[in-house]
């Protein structure tokens, strides 16, 4: 970056941004060096049209979800292929703690992904009881799924 090296170009195979990639592999210190060098968050790749954030959620990166949200991610976000936001996606793959931080961080409850599950319908589905239980506390509640 000191030599002038563009922070915002993507790789020509997946089209993630260098902040993408440091976001799905959890490298916080590299995340926080490209945020403070004025990368942008909101970049969705090519492949499945989602941002670092919601690569972050889905890896369970609870700091760097922390970081991306304080540094004004969308909590909202929603990829292109199957419609999930970060909540969702931290849901499906067991990441309790950033599931924790999106629901404390205002993320909405009973979103509906391509297939119309919510983000407990996916922790259902993948097992993940003690989501299921903080889901259900704060008053989630499934939709279409077969399993609600």
């Amino acid at each position: 970056m000191d030599y002038g090296a563009d922070i915002e170009l993507s790789d020509p195979k997946y089209g993630r941004t260098t902040l993408s990639w440091a976001a799905v592999r959890g490298h916080e210190a590299t995340v926080r060096l490209l945020l403070d060098h004025g990368a942008r968050i909101a970049t969705a790749d090519s492949e499945h049209d989602r941002t670092p954030l919601s690569w972050a959620a889905e890896n369970g990166h609870e700091a760097i979800v922390r970081m991306l949200l304080s540094r004004g991610g969308s909590i909202e976000d929603v990829d292109r292929d199957n419609r999930q936001t970060p909540l969702m996606l931290a849901a499906e793959n067991g990441h309790e703690g950033t599931v924790r931080l999106l629901l404390e961080s205002g993320a909405l409850l009973d979103t509906t992904d391509r297939q119309g599950l919510t983000a407990l319908d996916l922790a259902i589905e993948r097992g993940h009881d003690d989501i299921v239980r903080l889901l259900v506390a704060r008053g989630a509640t499934g939709h279409t799924s077969p399993l609600t």
